[in-house]
């Protein structure tokens, strides 16, 4: 073939050295993932009891005396003055006591008190791990929701999912080990909640958008034919492996361009991979259901979508997947209920009761749940005063989350709070300590995964961070 009419970016090539070259940059590209990506970088320091999470972030802060942590004397007092000292608050209109509107009873074999916000997750109540004696260092969204990813108040910090590819790898080389799903609605911070910061760039978190109906992942079809496709890869490889050979062997740049190449064959391989796993035509009826994909809420039926390929996403390989709230129940925050706690609460519920119950169920059924640690959670919690008349301004003194799977402990209730539901009072348990007791279910030790920028060693949890060893099965 002429030089007249080859590709523009084979010129200069002749046909021979070009088959060589290339050749060689696909298989040694291939190499290199196989090894960086399935392994992980750091490695695991004990058996694993999980093997992938997924993250059902609960966008706004929910109220921990409206779901988890029944208070009767905050019932008691309703409408009278807080006998406690109030710290200072968001917004500064503080009100009276305001007992929870919602009736609380016990589930399962445990006993453990459930909302009735949550009737078809309260029949999982002998597999939750609830932990009511959470605290953050942080009273505003964008603080605390890159605390809780994070283990910092702002930008500049890997996401906990970042940390966990860079120490496990992918178990999957076409997928990402990060996903997040966007339900329309980001929490607030927005991708820096997923960011890889300074581990290199195949660990951030891949978000796929299943709200506005287009490609998940922006730009992920070629527009090239893939004969023009495949060479012009072909020669970027070639380009790419002379560089990587004039760079001194694990010096910065090395590593930086290595995690590039990485992302680069991900990206090819999701072109296939990303359509298909997200496709869930291939579904039962039984399956859609029960989620409630088929509701006549769209708001539930865009959740159960999003908890459905959560399960299709950890089942093909992916480490890590953080389901986000919807768009559609409130301009932001959509836990963020600082004027009707009721009506707000009982919508946000309604929402995601019945798919995340489902998730839970199905996997169960395929038998991926002693293995898949879940977590749901808010960046904190709710005051048990009013803010003005019928909602709660935020408090990160004392909430509560819950683990299921992955080597928790089921039917479990960790810590309390006091009497009203305020402050932490019993076996506290910081943003810290869940980081470190994720990457302990995870088969890391916190303390010794770490990564070495700009002549220090960091880790998720810094400095800090104790495993909560009476979660774990």
């Amino acid at each position: 073939m002429s030089s007249k009419g080859r590709h523009p970016c084979m010129q200069g090539l002749d046909r021979r050295r070009w088959m060589k070259n290339a050749a060689f940059g696909i298989g040694w590209l291939s190499l290199v993932s196989k090894l960086s990506m399935a392994q992980g970088e750091a490695g695991i320091h004990f058996p694993a009891k999980a093997k992938r999470v997924i993250f059902l972030f609960m966008d706004g802060g929910p109220s921990q005396v409206d779901t988890w942590d029944p208070k009767p004397q905050l019932s008691k007092l309703d409408g009278q003055p807080f006998p406690l000292s109030i710290d200072a608050t968001q917004f500064d209109q503080n009100g009276r006591c305001l007992g929870s509107p919602f009736a609380f009873s016990k589930h399962g074999e445990s006993g453990l008190e459930i909302s009735e916000l949550f009737p078809n997750l309260s029949k999982h109540a002998d597999r939750l791990c609830v932990i009511r004696s959470m605290k953050s260092e942080f009273a505003e969204h964008s603080q605390a929701c890159m605390f809780l990813h994070t283990g910092f108040a702002a930008q500049g910090r890997p996401s906990m999912g970042a940390w966990l590819g860079y120490g496990l790898g992918s178990e999957n080389q076409q997928l990402p080990s990060y996903v997040v799903l966007n339900g329309g609605l980001l929490p607030i911070g927005g991708p820096e909640n997923f960011s890889n910061a300074f581990l290199p760039a195949v660990h951030a978190g891949t978000i796929f958008d299943t709200f506005s109906g287009s490609d998940p992942v922006r730009n992920i079809q070629s527009a090239r034919d893939p004969k023009q496709q495949a060479a012009l890869l072909h020669f970027l490889n070639d380009q790419d492996r002379g560089f990587l050979a004039s760079q001194v062997p694990g010096s910065q740049h090395r590593q930086i361009l290595d995690s590039s190449l990485r992302n680069d064959q991900t990206a090819m391989a999701m072109q296939s991979a990303v359509p298909q796993i997200l496709s869930i035509a291939d579904e039962t009826k039984e399956t859609l259901s029960k989620y409630g994909v088929d509701s006549n809420d769209p708001l539930m039926s865009q959740y159960a979508k999003e908890c459905l390929l959560a399960r299709r996403l950890i089942e093909s390989g992916v480490r890590f997947v953080e389901v986000t709230c919807v768009k559609g129940i409130r301009f932001i925050a959509p836990w963020d209920d600082h004027d009707n706690l009721e009506a707000g609460h009982r919508k946000n519920a309604r929402v995601v009761d019945q798919p995340i119950a489902a998730l839970i169920d199905d996997l169960q059924n395929r038998g991926l749940l002693d293995s898949t640690l879940i977590i749901c959670a808010g960046e904190f919690g709710r005051t048990p005063f009013a803010q003005g008349g019928k909602g709660r301004d935020h408090n990160p003194q004392g909430f509560s989350i819950w683990m299921a799977g992955g080597g928790t402990r089921g039917g479990y209730c960790h810590g309390s709070t006091d009497e009203f539901g305020y402050r932490a009072t019993e076996d506290i348990v910081s943003v810290y300590d869940l980081q470190a007791t994720v990457l302990r279910l995870m088969g890391i030790d916190h303390e010794r995964l770490t990564f070495r920028w700009g002549g220090r060693d960091y880790r998720l949890t810094d400095v800090h961070g104790n495993v909560v060893q009476a979660c774990l099965a």
